[in-house]
């Protein structure tokens, strides 16, 4: 109701100050327990016919499939298992990070399906009974094993319709951004597909990284020199006979396979057979093959989405296809306890008493060369047209209090965590405010916690840094992030925050529009097949299906929206 009107109605408050105030509450009783029976009523109504449930909290909708029960639910912001996401059976203890990181971000908008969350419960129990160490692990090994290493006898080989269990082995590429993406993607397809995912580490620079996200099992492929397969490190599309795209080309039947190389680096586009891999008949024929080996450096998700067989799978689990790596990401990827100990100390340091913390990620690409005068430049533009940052003062002494009216009220606090390989940018950013204040009467202060200058992906150290910062990027209220960057993409996706996206430059400059704040918190898919299977011919990504388009931070790429 329109407040005028509603004054309107109320009887004249005449006589003394104090009278005229009693007088007023009294008449004004009645249009409040009007309006609270309204919302109260209104609310009665939602819950019986939307499935609405009480909550210590207040209302929250659960939405109904055909009356079958909830179809998703938005987790309330003190539960730990973040809407039934996480397993509970996990000791709290054994990783700090597991139900604690969710209460430093600001609560999830996305609702949980609860198909999600019993595909999980099912994945899990596959996982434990099929995962390393089990029977089950021991006698899949052992047919790998024993199965010919080629299709010259195709007819002995066992397909899954026989095995007890299957899998999907990834293998790292590139930095951690691309490979926490990379995971996800094969996680989606193990969960579709009723496969177990190993991850296979090569060195020690994935080690006490991240926690066990499985419980009673391990998702490490054990560290055997005699494994069937050999050098994962080692395989390519070009030089292997068990890839998919060489068996494709051959012409072979892929599903008579002991076993397969699935290559989905960036580079697959030039091999017109790998990217069948995301047709339907090539997926209906790798079903039988008991082990998939995949390698990619992409968030490739958005491609299953592509695939008719999982449609409607996909739709259940996802009622909203734009949060797919919120909602895996928060379920997958725990620090572990060294990790969060820095997280924690940063945190400490950096965030605690602030009104509100601005992440800013800064990333610099050598095919897209920009100078730091320039790109500092953008960022403040980019900051300051948004009202993520405030101006600077011009002209005008600033107190001790960080106001520059002299005021007495005390200074909002706005903490800004600058996270990136180089310093230039927070020294300058922090040196800008420390020199000149800020306007409105702000207290700004910023950070950096690393300036490592170069990424050293396979170092243990340098990665441990690199994920606490991702975590600590995903605390923040607004966070700025730059375009193509997987890093910005796994701290936006995490925290469930739309970006503002530092757009890429245009010959050495910025661009006029400094930044864009897209529909979606989705990372971008970069390299997304370029052949249509429903056509068989050459094709766009973003133009199949209603809900990929093309991302706005790399226009050659698709990603999921709403």
């Amino acid at each position: 109701m329109d407040q005028s009107k509603a004054r309107s109605h109320l009887p004249p408050c005449r006589g003394s100050a104090a009278r005229r105030r009693r007088w007023c509450r009294a008449a004004a009783r009645p249009t409040v327990l009007v309006i609270t029976v309204s919302v109260v009523a209104a609310l009665l109504i939602a819950a019986v016919l939307f499935g609405a449930r009480m909550t210590p909290n207040g209302v929250r909708v659960v939405l109904k499939a055909d009356g079958a029960g909830p179809l998703a639910t938005v987790p309330d912001p003190r539960d730990q298992r973040l809407g039934g996401l996480l397993s509970p059976d996990f000791d709290d203890s054994s990783c700090l990070s597991r139900y604690r990181a969710a209460l430093y971000r600001r609560p999830s908008l996305h609702a949980v399906s609860s198909y999600l969350v019993s595909a999980l419960r099912r994945y899990e129990s596959m996982h434990r009974r099929c995962g390393p160490g089990t029977p089950a692990y021991a006698r899949a090994v052992e047919r790998l094993r024993t199965s010919p290493p080629d299709f010259s006898n195709a007819s002995s080989n066992t397909s899954s319709d026989d095995a007890e269990c299957s899998y999907v082995v990834w293998g790292p590429i590139e930095g951690l951004g691309n490979r926490i993406l990379s995971i996800t993607s094969s996680f989606l397809y193990a969960l579709l597909t009723d496969r177990v995912l190993l991850l296979h580490l090569s060195g020690d620079d994935l080690h006490d990284l991240f926690c066990e996200p499985f419980p009673g099992s391990t998702w490490i492929l054990p560290a055997d020199e005699d494994f069937p397969i050999g050098d994962i490190d080692q395989l390519t599309v070009r030089t292997h006979n068990m890839s998919l795209g060489s068996v494709l080309w051959r012409g072979d039947d892929p599903g008579v396979a002991p076993w397969l190389y699935v290559h989905l680096r960036h580079d697959y586009s030039k091999v017109h057979h790998e990217q069948r891999f995301f047709c339907d008949e090539v997926q209906a024929r790798l079903r039988r093959v008991p082990w998939l080996v995949f390698r990619s450096d992409n968030y490739f998700v958005p491609g299953l989405f592509l695939i008719p067989r999982h449609e409607r799978e996909l739709a259940r689990m996802f009622p909203r296809r734009d949060a797919v790596f919120h909602h895996l990401g928060r379920y997958l990827f725990h620090p572990s306890n060294t990790v969060w100990g820095m997280v924690m100390r940063y945190h400490s340091s950096y965030f605690d008493g602030a009104d509100e913390r601005v992440g800013i990620q800064v990333r610099r690409f050598h095919w897209a060369p920009i100078s730091t005068d320039e790109l500092y430049a953008q960022i403040l533009n980019c900051t300051q047209r948004e009202d993520i940052l405030p101006g600077v003062n011009v002209g005008t002494a600033k107190d001790t209090t960080g106001r520059a009216d002299g005021g007495r009220q005390p200074a909002r606090k706005k903490a800004v965590l600058v996270v990136s390989l180089h310093g230039e940018y927070s020294e300058k950013l922090r040196d800008q405010y420390h020199e000149q204040g800020a306007a409105g009467g702000e207290a700004v202060s910023v950070y950096q916690p690393t300036n490592l200058g170069r990424q050293r992906s396979g170092e243990q150290e340098h990665n441990q840094k690199a994920l606490a910062e991702m975590v600590l990027l995903s605390f923040s209220d607004v966070v700025v992030t730059t375009a193509v960057s997987t890093f910005g993409y796994v701290g936006q996706g995490l925290g469930g925050l739309r970006p503002f996206v530092l757009m890429g430059p245009v010959d050495g400059k910025a661009p006029d529009t400094p930044c864009r704040h897209p529909a979606t918190i989705e990372p971008c898919f970069h390299a997304p097949p370029t052949y249509n299977c429903r056509a068989k011919a050459k094709g766009d990504a973003g133009r199949i299906v209603r809900h990929i388009r093309h991302c706005e931070d790399f226009p050659q790429g698709v990603q999921l929206v709403e």
